[in-house]
């Protein structure tokens, strides 16, 4: 590789490094190529790239990318992981192929949102939900009791609709008059009440009634001659 090829590969490491969510950095000794093409293949899915490169140009591009602390894991014969999408998922993918290779590619560390993570915190990683579950888990969680609460308004108006459709039929079939109010219920009688008798009647000490030739006679012990005068005057 000459001096033109070593810059093109440091400034494209340099921007795979900037354009991923994470950098996962793995020790790649006893792969064969068969399956480290069976492995690209598992990571494009993830939508991530696996790279086996020299840890002298992964330095100049860690420089490049402002990535120093990935520089620490360039020890030995490394890989890279580039995972520009769900990184729970890309570090799935490796440590799935750990689990069924018995231990090869094992993290060293790496990167992720800017921040160096380790061996363990990458294993953690990968055994989140992907990305696409998480979703799937929050839309539910929120949709639920949009749902429950549509199911009960669609239940409301069905029913009343149901009840206007009811008053219509009754007022075309002539059972309620149209336009006639809410007929009134006369109050029953209270059971507790006693009922009126004679005996709850009392006699009243009152004038008799006034007539007019009553109104004429002169009051008991009143001078006749002296009525008559007051009239005539």
């Amino acid at each position: 590789m000459n001096r033109e090829e070593k810059a093109a590969a440091v400034a494209e490491i340099a921007e795979q490094i900037r354009e991923s969510e994470a950098v996962f950095a793995v020790d790649y000794r006893g792969i064969t190529v068969a399956q480290v093409a069976d492995l690209r293949g598992r990571l494009r899915e993830a939508d991530a790239t696996f790279r086996v490169v020299k840890n002298t140009l992964t330095e100049r591009a860690a420089d490049a990318a402002d990535a120093e602390t990935l520089k620490a894991l360039l020890e030995g014969p490394t890989a890279l992981t580039f995972a520009r999408g769900d990184a729970a998922a890309a570090a799935k993918v490796i440590a799935d192929y750990q689990r069924v290779s018995g231990g090869q590619l094992p993290f060293k560390g790496g990167l992720m949102d800017g921040a160096a993570v380790n061996a363990d915190q990458i294993t953690a990683i990968s055994r989140l939900p992907s990305r696409e579950v998480l979703y799937g888990q929050l839309v539910g969680l929120v949709a639920s009791p949009i749902t429950g609460l549509a199911r009960s308004l669609n239940a409301l108006v069905g029913g009343l609709a149901i009840a206007l459709a009811g008053v219509l039929e009754k007022k075309e079939s002539g059972e309620v008059p149209s336009g006639a109010g809410p007929a009134q219920s006369t109050p029953a009688p209270d059971p507790e009440a006693a009922p009126a008798t004679d005996d709850d009647t009392t006699d009243q000490d009152s004038e008799p009634p006034v007539t007019a030739e009553s109104a004429q006679e002169p009051a008991e012990g009143a001078d006749p001659d002296t009525e008559t005068q007051e009239d005539t005057e």
